[in-house]
């Protein structure tokens, strides 16, 4: 998630993670993958620990490793100190959705860092993954959080055959990884915080050449690699799931909402609509964070209202996969186009019936 430090960069570079450790199968390793032993620390705001979450829920790990979200709103996270960050509630009831550290009774995420490292100089982050047992922070890197989720619990998952990161299709999961983030994931950031427009008409292109380049993709097959759910899916999601909420209006991506891209749009809902992905989703968290905890952009902290899409309406997803050729699929983008203007004929006319 972003900092006020990082938000003075112009071109948005993030600073690499401090701690790098990984919970292993391997019940010798340093941090064996126990079911109860570890706590991932979350904001339901920000997107980069939104992921760890989903991969928790779509491997069903509830039971085996617990959660826990601060407030959205950043507040100081000691007395007499100006550092802003993520903060626990005071009570389990004062922010819905959030509640008190009752690990480790901390009243700051940066609280965790100090009692992780009492020479730790870097930011204060989440996502958190927490040992209960060492009482330690093993590891506050969301991509390496995924993979121990996806792999390295499978013994204790109520899902173990779902795989987010197959190795057949490992290369070109990689590659996608790498154009979103940059594109994408961190594209709607450094449009947000450009601190001038030739930086910000540089980087929206950017960021409307991805998006454009998704749409293409999902005219053509389910997901982002093929018809099969990746992690690739789940990165791409925590953005676009907040994009017309928050990014359009707050980091000035307007230039073309989510919900006017067709087959993305449906894509997002049909990504809602998995098994445990709507509670990874709290709109109330997103706005309250993005309008509230940027002064540089929002000084006034004033709410948008925005379109509270409903994300659980149908979509047309489960079409591809029934197709068994490319001819299908052109006579259904046929149909699909047909939809899309009749629907713009009714908004255009409808208020002349």
């Amino acid at each position: 998630m972003a900092t006020p430090m990082e938000n003075e960069n112009p071109n948005f570079a993030r600073t690499a993670t401090s701690f790098r450790n990984f919970v292993s199968k391997d019940p010798d390793s340093q941090f064996p993958a126990e079911s109860g032993r570890y706590h991932l620390y979350i904001s339901y705001a920000c997107p980069w620990a939104s992921r760890c979450l989903a991969i928790l829920k779509l491997k069903g790990l509830d039971k085996a490793i617990s959660f826990s979200s601060v407030q959205p709103l950043w507040r100081n996270t000691k007395e007499n100190d100006e550092h802003m960050g993520w903060v626990f509630p005071d009570s389990d009831t004062e922010v819905l959705g959030a509640e008190r550290d009752h690990i480790n009774g901390a009243k700051s995420v940066r609280e965790l860092y100090d009692i992780a490292s009492s020479n730790y100089t870097g930011k204060y982050t989440v996502p958190v993954l927490w040992d209960k047992k060492l009482k330690t922070i093993v590891n506050n890197e969301s991509s390496e959080i995924l993979r121990m989720f996806n792999t390295e619990f499978n013994h204790v998952s109520e899902n173990p055959s779902v795989d987010l990161y197959p190795p057949n299709l490992r290369a070109i999961i990689d590659e996608t990884n790498e154009w979103i983030h940059d594109g994408i994931n961190n594209g709607v950031y450094k449009c947000g915080f450009a601190t001038n427009q030739e930086t910000y008409d540089v980087e929206v292109k950017r960021l409307y050449e991805a998006l454009d380049r998704c749409e293409d993709i999902l005219r053509k097959q389910r997901f982002l690699c093929g018809n099969t759910l990746t992690e690739s899916d789940i990165r791409l999601f925590v953005t676009v799931i907040r994009f017309d909420e928050a990014y359009a209006v707050i980091f000035k991506c307007d230039k073309r909402l989510v919900r006017e891209y067709y087959h993305l749009f449906n894509y997002t809902k049909d990504i809602y609509q998995i098994a445990g992905m709507s509670s990874t989703v709290k709109m109330d968290h997103i706005k309250q964070n993005y309008y509230g905890s940027f002064p540089s952009i929002n000084p006034l902290e004033i709410i948008a209202h925005g379109p509270n899409i409903d994300y659980s309406l149908p979509h047309d997803r489960h079409r591809f996969s029934l197709e068994s050729d490319y001819t299908r699929l052109e006579l259904f983008e046929s149909a699909s186009f047909v939809c899309e203007l009749s629907a713009l004929l009714i908004e255009i006319f409808g208020s002349f019936f």
